[in-house]
């Protein structure tokens, strides 16, 4: 914080979501002075609780939006390369049941439009499978009315998480200042130019404002809100909706692309972490981003979806849940599934208010290339030539993975260690439970979220961070309260 208060940067990224994370490394990779703020911490939103996927979107095709899904096709082959240690290949099913020869022919066509729209991919092309051979590869699916499935590859980020941190991480080591836990509070005006941000530091409890040439705000579904000080009585950038995910013991041997019965929809059914990912939904949210959790009906829909796709498996335990608010370029007039996951860049100089910019939605497989484009605008605002190198430079550690040193793990239900928990704390920012245990290492997105063993971690934690008795108990506290809502349905 201190080191901001004497000088103006070139770029201040308001949110530390993905794609605020990648712009810092954008514009830090090209030599410009950067700052980062994020309300609360790294990932700790949206990014935090998706499907988990870098994919085209093979139900864009539907919609006739092949330029997405081309763009994300490329995308996804960039992350293989650059983040080999965070994005791994995956294989699909797409079951085919008794449907009208007009079905069959859509999905036969979509299948081959999916490969030629990533001609340069480094994936395995799709394969028609048969009956016999789609039952051997998943004897769980539904036997009645199948003829086979459509076999095809995507890609898998199981931890974004750790790709928020990584692309944090390089904008740091190229020079960024990286401030989590710091909120913007309202914007630095001269006149109708926007000068940067005044920033609470939450954790110091001290207030200090950033000045900078340009602003961008990247602040996912926290975006109008945000920005009502600059847009009094201007409508809504944003149509939000709400997917909810479920973590159950694994229930299939690979990743399914399927379709609801009750409404047609298509959801995912996904190997992950050990375990399985049933999701997701999409319906309309109008409330506090913060205060999202799935619902009842949320959970009825996808249990009974994925029970009925495999009669042969349980879906009645729930080890947790996550939910997360999509910030859509506003659309009316459609439904929830329909809205298009293109991104916009929104030039506030439309409205008379100049040096700021907001990011409008945006999908995790394209954070990059929106990042690339976000900073190719600032540079050109700023004056500077300098290029993106972000598609050819590898991310931390992509390779020489940083990996345990063969400590004994802290939880039974992850590979934590102490060296882990350390390298959290002492060069990725975390200075909560919560930042150690969901957001850089894997313990709280194990089946006991870090539970079992929360006093011996925050021991350690509140060791490194100097925690008395009454902080580590307050600590933990926290902790519990921050995955309470992930644990609403959660079964014994």
């Amino acid at each position: 914080m201190r080191s901001l208060g004497d000088r103006t940067v070139d770029l201040l990224v308001i949110g530390g979501g993905i794609v605020g994370a990648g712009i810092a490394r954008d514009a830090a990779l090209r030599g410009l002075s950067v700052a980062l703020v994020e309300q609360h911490d790294l990932a700790s939103g949206t990014s935090s609780r998706p499907t988990r996927l870098i994919h085209g979107g093979l139900r864009y095709l539907e919609l006739f939006d092949f330029g997405l899904v081309r763009s994300d096709m490329r995308e996804r082959e960039t992350l293989l390369r650059i983040a080999p240690h965070l994005v791994f290949p995956l294989a699909f099913l797409m079951p085919l049941y008794r449907r009208s020869p007009f079905y069959r022919l859509k999905l036969r066509v979509g299948m081959f439009l999916y490969d030629l729209l990533s001609l340069d991919k480094s994936l395995p092309k799709r394969r028609r499978l048969g009956r016999a051979e789609t039952l051997a590869a998943e004897p769980n699916l539904d036997p009645d009315g199948l003829g086979g499935a459509w076999r095809f590859y995507d890609a898998q980020v199981p931890f974004v998480e750790r790709l928020v941190v990584a692309n944090a991480l390089d904008a740091a080591a190229h020079g960024a200042v990286i401030l989590n836990h710091a909120r913007a509070t309202g914007y630095l005006r001269d006149g109708g130019l926007v000068t940067g941000a005044s920033v609470h530091d939450a954790i110091a409890g001290s207030a200090i404002e950033v000045r900078a040439r340009f602003t961008v705000n990247a602040t996912g579904p926290w975006l109008d809100q945000t920005l009502a000080p600059l847009r009094p009585g201007l409508p809504p950038l944003l149509r939000l909706t709400k997917g909810t995910h479920l973590v159950v013991p694994r229930a299939t041997e690979h990743a399914h692309v399927l379709f609801a019965t009750r409404d047609r929809r298509l959801f995912f059914v996904l190997p992950w972490n050990g375990y399985t990912i049933v999701g997701t939904t999409d319906t309309d949210y109008r409330g506090d981003p913060e205060a999202v959790e799935a619902s009842a009906e949320d959970v009825d829909y996808l249990r009974a979806e994925a029970a009925r796709a495999f009669p042969h498996a349980s879906f009645e335990r729930i080890h947790f849940t996550w939910s997360g608010v999509r910030a859509l370029v506003r659309e009316e007039g459609v439904a929830e599934g329909d809205v298009s996951r293109k991104h916009m860049l929104y030039d506030h100089r439309r409205e008379g208010v100049d040096g700021v910019l907001s990011v409008v939605g945006g999908k995790i497989t394209a954070y990059r290339s929106i990042a690339e484009e976000v900073t190719d605008l600032v540079a050109r605002r700023l004056g500077s030539a300098a290029r993106s190198r972000t598609s050819e430079l590898p991310l931390p550690h992509a390779e020489d993975p940083a990996a345990s040193t063969g400590d004994e793990a802290l939880c039974p239900h992850a590979a934590t260690t102490r060296a882990d928990v350390e390298r959290a704390v002492q060069g990725e920012w975390a200075i909560t439970l919560g930042d150690v245990l969901l957001r850089r290492t894997a313990t709280g997105l194990a089946a006991c979220q870090g539970l079992d063993r929360i006093e011996t971690i925050a021991e350690l934690v509140g060791r490194l961070l100097g925690w008395d008795p009454a902080q580590r108990t307050a600590e933990i506290a926290a902790y519990r309260g921050e995955i309470a809502p992930m644990r609403r349905f959660s079964t014994p």
